[in-house]
């Protein structure tokens, strides 16, 4: 075999959003039944304050037919210098000869396999996947929700925020070429009413999101709080999580890191045997969603297997 190098625009191309969301779903019941397997990820502080502090993630992962390793460095200061702020490539193997097969752009990886996890989420467990969509950020993993939910589900609205209204508005305009109606709010509590399905993809350090006792909130709506990925970050507000979390509707992607990374839980106090992990909560959907007394909160912290997912699926389309 030899090594393919796979640039964004090929990458990206093999790994359409519903199909990835599939091969995830595949991935879970691979982790359910021991086939596939990936140790926590390893997160390196790097550089320093005056850099912006980044942040060196390393994920393997393995099935039984392929091994990966994904490389990624996150430098949030990195638009400012004029680069991405996330860099870093996917190595694919045959997990019985070791003989590398590809190599994927990172990035876009790691961009649509979240997206596509949080895709699977909403679409089996969001009351209304039929209903409008509210996106608070506008950077890459903004870009990638709301690709990947256009093209899973039947969303019929879209409202985007952020604190650079330009962005939002370059990403309103991207959502009327994929055929979907999108426009810019200043405030996200306005049009809470009439979403049922909430992304938060930002980095930010205090909620952007209204807190449960604002009379904003029901019990079917759909929250994927993507953000947040360190101690210090915050999309959440603590009362919103513990509501969750008090009526059995918290739940993870995966709780491996989740101590460590899950900065809107971590900093709300909650008690991890309250999160419920994907892999398990996916085959009671019905009941979960059924569940009264909060939104349903979907913390996605982010797992090597789903790499590997997107790796299998790329393989698939070659």
């Amino acid at each position: 075999m030899s090594l393919i190098p796979l640039d964004a625009a090929s990458t990206a191309a093999r790994l359409p959003y519903p199909e990835l969301a599939a091969a995830i779903a595949d991935m879970l019941a691979e982790l359910r039944d021991g086939t596939a397997m990936a140790p926590p990820r390893i997160a390196l502080p790097v550089g320093d304050a005056q850099d912006g502090e980044g942040t060196l993630l390393v994920m393997p992962a393995r099935n039984r037919r392929l091994v990966m390793t994904k490389n990624i460095t996150v430098h949030p200061d990195n638009p400012r210098r004029g680069l991405p702020n996330i860099l870093g490539e996917v190595v694919v193997a045959d997990a019985h000869t070791g003989e590398r097969v590809a190599m994927l752009d990172g990035p876009t990886v790691t961009g649509r396999r979240t997206a596509a996890v949080s895709l699977l989420a909403a679409q089996r467990f969001a009351a209304q996947p039929d209903g409008e969509l509210l996106i608070i950020g506008a950077g890459v993993q903004a870009l990638t929700h709301l690709e990947a939910f256009v093209a899973g589900l039947p969303v019929r609205r879209v409202w985007l925020h952020s604190r650079t209204r330009d962005k939002a508005e370059a990403l309103a305009a991207h959502a009327g070429t994929l055929g979907v109606a999108a426009e810019v709010v200043d405030d996200p509590a306005s049009v809470l009413p009439r979403v049922s399905m909430v992304v938060t993809v930002t980095s930010s350090r205090s909620p952007v999101l209204p807190d449960i006792g604002s009379g904003l909130w029901r019990d079917d709506h759909f929250i994927a709080a993507v953000g947040a990925f360190r101690p210090d970050m915050c999309e959440l507000p603590p009362a919103l999580c513990h509501a969750a979390s008090a009526s059995g509707r918290l739940l993870a992607d995966t709780l491996f890191g989740i101590e460590d990374e899950a900065g809107d839980l971590l900093q709300a106090g909650i008690d991890w045997a309250t999160v419920q992990p994907f892999e398990t909560a996916i085959l009671e959907a019905g009941a979960i969603r059924a569940r009264a007394g909060s939104p349903l909160v979907f913390k996605s912290v982010g797992y090597a297997l789903w790499d590997l997912a997107a790796c299998v699926l790329a393989s698939r389309q070659g």
